[in-house]
């Protein structure tokens, strides 16, 4: 029981550290990359869609990403969801079949404004991983009546561990990704 416990808390704080990388692969470095797009929600006939399922991504340059749509009609819906993202600071334009889009250069008070959002979303991640410590103790708490407190004391130790692995986990990701905002 208490390592059904401990292995449903190990996989929903894998789940929570891959939400937080790719969370962290939404805030744009210098370079264009496609996982910018990866959240944009496109109006898409009066239903919010994601951008990756109405058009193709396609880096061009360091600094340009062509968005292909599959269909047509959908261009100036996916240029404006484009132009709302916050904190991308992007610049579409479209031809009639293609959207263009085109990041400028990071200035370093923009770097460090990026880099006060990664921190942000770093503290989400292991709030959200401490949450899951907090559902995963009381559930061994729960099973103090059918199993000995040193078995429970064990337990607690183990999700310690596990949550401590986690958090480093996303520790170093969020280092990694500062690292990436502030090279020039």
């Amino acid at each position: 029981m208490i390592a059904d416990v401990l292995a449903d808390a190990a996989s929903r704080m894998d789940r929570a550290v891959e939400a937080a990388k790719e969370d962290f692969a939404t805030v744009r470095t210098g370079r264009a990359n496609p996982q910018l797009f990866q959240k944009i929600m496109v109006d898409y006939y009066g239903s919010p869609t994601p951008l990756a399922q109405l058009a193709s991504l396609n880096n061009t340059e360091a600094r340009t990403l062509v968005v292909t749509p599959y269909d047509k009609s959908a261009l100036k819906a996916i240029e404006q969801a484009i132009r709302d993202t916050p904190n991308l600071g992007a610049n579409p334009t479209n031809d009639g079949n293609i959207v263009r889009v085109t990041l400028p250069e990071l200035t370093q008070e923009r770097r460090k404004e990026f880099v006060k959002i990664v921190r942000a979303k770093g503290e989400d991640a292991k709030v959200h991983v401490r949450g899951i410590r907090r559902k995963a103790k009381d559930d061994l708490d729960a099973l103090k009546s059918e199993v000995g407190e040193d078995e429970i004391s064990r337990g607690e130790k183990e999700l310690d561990a596990l949550t401590r692995t986690h958090v480093d986990a996303i520790d170093d990701a969020l280092k990694r990704k500062e690292a990436e905002l502030l090279e020039v």
